[in-house]
């Protein structure tokens, strides 16, 4: 009996984490002699989450494994693309074109579309992030909301989208990185004493470890990170505040009153790390108040999902769509000084862009060739430059 509650690798690549009426459409097919009837289908996005003006797509690596063995044509934008609800004219954009066999993939659009779906929710939210405190260090620490199977997906996700460091073993392992942590409330109750845990930390813990002070178990903020500071002196990078929010009042302005104490004191090497009820709404102006690094939880890993859906544009050579979708095999040209996205039929020739009148470039490669993976598969350090090389180009509330 298996003690938790997740598929496995195998259970996914057999179909079984699909809807059953994919199951009764292959067997309905199959009995009718359509299963080999080819077809293309397209993957879009809906309306982006709260207005978004754009994505990041996230998930394409799995998705060529979910594909690999399977006997179709996949072409997808690389990992870490931005993509957006439509383009410049307001056609929809497809991230994803699948050609082939419709009865050798129908059951495995659940699980497609699951693979992107909240992936691209969570680095969207963390480039978003990124874009609000600039260069600031920004740390996933949101696996413990979340299904313990899912923290390698979570933080690799946050750390594609920008984040500096993820808190999980799974996801710095699936990463190739070193996990980021500070201090819980439970060893300095467990000590009774916060300098006596402080003390513990920093004499028990590598020294390669940034010593960053929990300074809100049990005496005011202000006055645990002057104990802090002088009980560690120059070995304390941080001080961390993880203040209930029922305690909390004006968390920037607690930041301003601690950065004041310390830096008259002469502790101005120490920065300042906030966690605990962090949002999109609320960094910004935590950033302004002086905090110099963040650990983002709930609101990153809980980011809305992106609501793509997988549609048939054609069947055995005829175009065809349901209402409010459009027909057809498609390329997205992209123009790379200004990432202005214009969809076009498939046939038509490279255009120029609309916006710049630049070269513009194609963003639908390929990822599968009859069932083999063709695509080069980046490491999650290459995807998140690649996201930060893209997202310097855009604002938070326009697309260029």
């Amino acid at each position: 009996m298996r003690m938790f509650h997740y598929a496995s690798d195998n259970e996914i690549k057999n179909g079984e984490t699909t809807d059953i009426y994919f199951v009764r459409t292959k067997q309905i097919i199959k009995a009718k002699g359509l299963e080999k009837t080819p077809v293309i289908a397209d993957i879009t996005p809906g309306k982006l989450p709260h207005g978004w003006p754009w994505g990041i797509l996230c998930g394409i690596e799995e998705e060529a494994h979910l594909f690999n063995g399977i006997p179709v044509d996949v072409y997808a934008m690389p990992e870490g693309s931005i993509f957006r609800h439509e383009d410049y004219y307001g056609i929809r954009e497809p991230v994803i074109r699948i050609e082939g066999p419709y009865g050798e993939f129908c059951v495995y659009e659940t699980p497609m579309l699951g693979l992107i779906c909240q992936a691209s929710g969570i680095t969207t939210r963390a480039a978003r992030m990124r874009k609000i405190v600039g260069e600031k260090t920004l740390i996933s620490f949101g696996i413990r909301r979340m299904h313990p199977v899912l923290s390698p997906m979570i933080d690799r996700a946050a750390y594609i989208g920008g984040f500096d460091g993820v808190s999980s073993l799974s996801g710095a392992k699936i990463i190739g990185v070193k996990p980021v942590g500070t201090m819980p409330h439970a060893l300095i109750i467990v000590f009774g004493d916060q300098v006596k845990a402080w003390k513990a930390f920093d004499e028990v813990i590598s020294s390669d470890v940034p010593r960053v002070a929990l300074v809100d178990t049990y005496s005011d903020e202000k006055m645990e990170s002057i104990m802090a500071a002088e009980t560690l002196k120059e070995r304390l990078q941080a001080v961390r505040l993880d203040t209930p929010a029922s305690r909390r009042g004006n968390f920037a302005e607690l930041i301003r009153e601690v950065r004041w104490e310390l830096d008259v004191r002469g502790f101005k090497h120490v920065k300042i790390f906030v966690s605990g009820g962090l949002k999109e709404e609320n960094i910004g102006e935590l950033s302004k108040a002086g905090a110099d690094a963040f650990g983002v939880g709930t609101s990153l890993s809980n980011a809305p999902t992106v609501d793509f859906a997988m549609d048939i544009v054609e069947i055995d050579g005829k175009l065809c769509a349901k209402r409010g979708k459009l027909g057809g095999r498609k390329q997205v040209w992209r123009c790379p000084k200004c990432l202005t996205d214009v969809v076009l039929p498939f046939d038509k020739p490279q255009p120029k862009c609309p916006l710049c009148g630049g070269k513009m470039e194609p963003m639908l490669k390929p990822l599968i060739k009859n069932g083999k993976i063709v695509a080069e598969l980046p490491k999650p350090k290459e995807i998140r430059e690649y996201v930060l090389k893209q997202i310097r180009k855009l604002s938070l509330e326009e697309t260029s």
